[in-house]
């Protein structure tokens, strides 16, 4: 998925707190979800979509989640049913495409645990992620992008109403400095009603 560590940057000055949908919880991470982000963030199905090694150790987890706790708007995914942690999302404030960089933006990223792919979990919290950031931060353009072979975050673009915009290539920092293309797509709060999706 698209958690794209090497950028997060604050959006200032609005309290998020909780963030509800019909199934999830968004809520700020804590040191004691280090297990259930382990469990996924070792797998090799999840890091390198997201741009970052996966993880040797608990202790990895337990470092990327203080690093998730000085963002403002990076958020555990929390499964209602059990409480139990099974991915990340975040709003950060990101211009992709410098040409319209006076516009207020975002880009959401995200990962989830390979067991609750398929599930719709990751289209869910978007959704209201995207109604978050155009009704309570009041963004002009929302962004979210994924590396070229990344076919599961292309369908969440697609179902959730991004359009397709341009391709750049990036160096990832936090993955060896591997050279990877990425597709960004976004929402115009013009073109968009959040409110009904």
């Amino acid at each position: 998925m698209v958690l794209l560590l090497g950028h997060l940057i604050l959006l200032k000055g609005i309290d998020m707190g909780l963030i509800e949908t019909e199934r999830l919880t968004l809520r700020k991470w804590r040191l004691s979800d280090s297990s259930d982000l382990y469990e996924y963030a070792k797998s090799e199905l999840v890091g390198p979509s997201a741009g970052w090694l996966p993880h040797k150790s608990e202790e990895n987890s337990k470092n990327m989640i203080k690093y998730f706790m000085t963002c403002q708007y990076v958020y555990a995914i929390e499964l209602k049913e059990n409480k139990k942690v099974i991915g990340g999302i975040g709003i950060n404030d990101r211009r992709p495409n410098p040409r319209i960089s006076e516009k207020k933006q975002g880009e959401i990223g995200y990962d989830l645990n390979p067991e609750y792919w398929g599930k719709g979990i990751v289209p869910e919290a978007v959704r209201r992620l995207i109604k978050f950031g155009f009704e309570v931060l009041d963004l002009d353009i929302i962004w979210c992008g994924h590396y070229k072979k990344n076919y599961n975050s292309k369908r969440v673009n697609e179902k959730c109403g991004f359009k397709y915009s341009f391709t750049k290539e990036e160096i990832l920092d936090q993955f060896d400095n591997k050279k990877v293309e990425t597709l960004y797509y976004k929402i115009d709060k013009l073109d968009c009603h959040p409110t009904n999706k």
